[in-house]
This record gives C-alpha cells, sequence and structure tokens, in this order.
C-alpha cells in the first residue's frame, strides 16, 4: 500500500521517515520529495508498505502525531492525476 506523509519537517530524512513507520511492519520504500530546481525537501513524502493490515494500523497511529515539532497527516495515497503536457511559454518568431 502507498502511503502520503504530509507536513513533515524539512529536516527529517528518508531513514528517519522510514523508521517511523517500521515499527508497524516491512516498510518496501520512504522517499521525501525535493523541489526540482533547489534540491530542498518540499515537506511531503510517500511510504509503501508490503502489508496493507499494517499500513492500515500505521496511518490510524501516524496521523496527527507530532513528529519533529509539526504534527503529520498521514492516509492513503490517491494515484496521480494525468495533467496535460504543455509547450511551455510561446515565442516570438525569428525574422
Amino acid at each position: 500500500m502507498n502511503i502520503y506523509v504530509g507536513n513533515l519537517s524539512y529536516d527529517m530524512t528518508e531513514k528517519q521517515l522510514e523508521e517511523l513507520f517500521a515499527e508497524f511492519g516491512e516498510v518496501t520504500s520512504a522517499r521525501i520529495i525535493t523541489d526540482r530546481d533547489t534540491g530542498r525537501p518540499k515537506g511531503f513524502g510517500f511510504v509503501e508498505m508490503a502489508d496493507k493490515a499494517a499500513a492500515e494500523s500505521a496511518i490510524s497511529a501516524l496521523d496527527g502525531r507530532e513528529v519533529g515539532g509539526r504534527d503529520i497527516r498521514v492516509n492513503e495515497a490517491r494515484p496521480r492525476e494525468e495533467r496535460p503536457r504543455t509547450a511551455g511559454p510561446r515565442r516570438p518568431p525569428r525574422y
């Protein structure tokens, strides 16, 4: 099961995120989303757990818990919506 984790401290590492969820069961992956341009964390991430029951237990136990000075938000991740691709800014023709 894929889990969304929001309102994370900007100091949290992926290893710390994995350890937070590991107490509830096997963590397949844990990643914190970073800004493409600056490389700084955006304050949210995703955790994948192999066992659905363990994942649901982690969601109910961790949602609203204070971690790193912030109350984190934890819920089942929704599938990513496809957004239309844009060609970028229009440029005037060269003469």
